[in-house]
């Protein structure tokens, strides 16, 4: 069970860090979602879970973190590409 609180924390965590990426709202949430989905379909595999469940809250949370941030508080300006 300690396993799954530590999980979950860092999971979101980095969701919420990674989130900010974008300057609408929409753009951040998708990022977002992409970003937390990634990262917890691979910290559920790598602790043994299931990444499919991982990546469904991952997502979730990294796409509401991105959505509720605001290009003011996190802007790494544009994409060198």
């Amino acid at each position: 069970m300690q396993r799954k609180v530590l999980t979950l924390a860092v999971l979101a965590s980095l969701a919420f860090g990674l989130a900010g990426c974008g300057y609408s709202p929409g753009s951040r949430a998708l990022s977002g979602g992409a970003i937390g989905a990634g990262s917890g379909a691979i910290i559920g595999a790598a602790t043994g879970g299931s990444p499919a469940t991982g990546a469904l809250i991952g997502g979730a949370v990294g796409a509401l973190g991105g959505a509720l941030t605001s290009p003011n508080t996190i802007n790494l300006g544009h994409s060198p590409f």
